[in-house]
C-alpha cells in the first residue's frame, strides 16, 4: 500500500498529490512519492545565485523512534529520484523512495535518511563541473558548489533531522555529471562523505579530468565507492565504457581494492537515464549502506 506523508515546518512546503504542473499550467504525471518526505523549498546558498529545493526522505518508524539517529546519503538531481511528477521525463524517475523502503523493512541495509538536492536547470553544468571544458566553454563552479553542500546543506540537515554525522555514516552520489561531481568532491572532502555512489560518471569532462584528479592523489582515502556503467549509454557507449573502466583502474591503482571497499558494475545493454540508474539503486544501498556495521573501508 502506498502511504506518503509530509511534514512541515519553518522552510517545509506540503505537496498537494493531485499531480504536477508546469508553468503553462499543463499536468504531467501524478505523484509517486512513497514514505515519509519533507520538502525544503528556495533553499539559499551565499556561495551560489541560485536557490534550490531539497527534498528529504524519512525512513520507516523515524517519527516512532525518537532516539534512534541515521546515516543520511545525499543525491544529486533531486527532482529525479523519488517522483514521477517532478522528473525530467514525467512518470521516469530512479524509484529511490519504493527501494529504500523494500530494503530497509526487509533489514537488508540500514536505515537512513536520503537527502535529494534539485539542481538548478542551467546552472546545473556549471556547479556539477570540477573545472571549465575548453571544449564546451563552461562549468567549473563544483568547488562553491561543495562549499554549499559542506558549509550550508549538511549543517541544516544535521540541525533538522536526527543524523549520524561522521564520515562513516555519510554518503554523497549521483548520475552523468551528478556522478562527476560526487566523486571530486567527494575527494575533496573525505572526512565528510565516507560514502560515494557514482552512477554512469561523465569521466569524459575536460578530457578525463576526473581520472587525472584520482591520478594525482597522494594516497588512498578511506571511503567506500560504487561504480558503474551502462554499456549502451548511447552512440559513444564503447567509449563510456572505456573511459569508466580507465577511472576504475586509476581508483585500484590508488589502493581501492574491488569488491572490498570499491565495486565496478557494468550494466549490461543499460541506457544513460533514470530507470536504468534506478535499477542500480538496490545494489547501491546494499553495498555502502549494508546491514551489519562494517560500511566503513580499512
Amino acid at each position: 500500500m502506498r502511504r506518503t506523508f509530509f511534514c512541515l515546518s519553518a522552510l517545509t512546503a506540503i505537496f498537494v498529490l493531485r499531480g504536477a504542473y508546469r508553468s503553462d499550467g499543463v499536468a504531467q504525471s501524478p505523484h509517486t512519492l512513497t514514505g515519509n518526505f519533507h520538502l525544503h523549498k528556495n533553499f539559499h546558498s551565499r556561495f551560489l545565485p541560485t536557490t534550490r529545493d531539497i527534498i528529504v526522505y524519512l525512513p520507516p518508524r523515524y517519527d516512532t523512534h525518537p532516539r534512534q539517529h541515521y546515516p543520511v546519503l545525499y543525491l544529486q538531481d533531486g527532482q529525479n529520484l523519488f517522483d514521477g511528477a517532478t522528473s525530467y521525463i514525467p512518470g521516469m524517475e530512479w524509484r529511490v523512495d519504493e527501494t529504500a523502503q523494500a530494503l530497509i523493512t526487509s533489514g537488508a541495509i540500514r536505515p537512513l535518511i536520503i537527502v535529494g538536492i534539485y539542481n538548478t536547470g542551467k546552472e546545473r553544468v556549471n556547479e556539477y563541473t570540477p573545472t571549465r571544458d575548453p571544449k564546451f566553454k563552461m562549468g567549473g563552479e563544483a568547488d562553491l558548489y561543495g562549499r554549499m553542500l559542506v558549509e550550508e546543506l549538511k549543517p541544516f540537515i544535521d540541525s533538522q533531522y536526527r543524523t549520524r554525522r561522521d564520515a562513516s555514516d555519510t554518503g554523497l552520489g549521483g548520475s552523468s555529471l551528478g556522478g562527476l561531481v560526487s566523486l571530486y568532491l567527494g575527494l575533496k572532502y573525505p572526512l565528510v562523505f565516507g560514502k560515494l555512489a557514482v552512477m554512469s560518471p561523465s569521466v569524459w569532462w575536460d578530457n578525463g579530468f576526473i581520472v587525472r584528479d584520482v591520478q594525482a592523489l597522494t594516497a588512498r582515502t578511506q571511503q567506500r565507492i560504487w561504480l558503474d556503467t551502462g554499456t549502451n549509454e548511447g552512440p559513444n557507449s564503447e567509449r563510456t565504457t572505456a573511459n569508466a573502466r580507465l577511472l576504475r583502474d586509476a581508483l585500484i591503482a590508488k589502493g581501492w581494492v574491488p569488491n572490498k571497499n570499491l565495486i565496478y558494475y557494468e550494466a549490461q545493454g543499460a541506457a544513460h537515464n533514470e530507470q536504468a540508474w534506478g535499477q542500480r539503486v538496490d545494489p547501491m544501498l546494499r553495498f555502502l549502506f549494508p546491514k551489519k556495521r562494517n560500511s566503513s573501508s580499512s
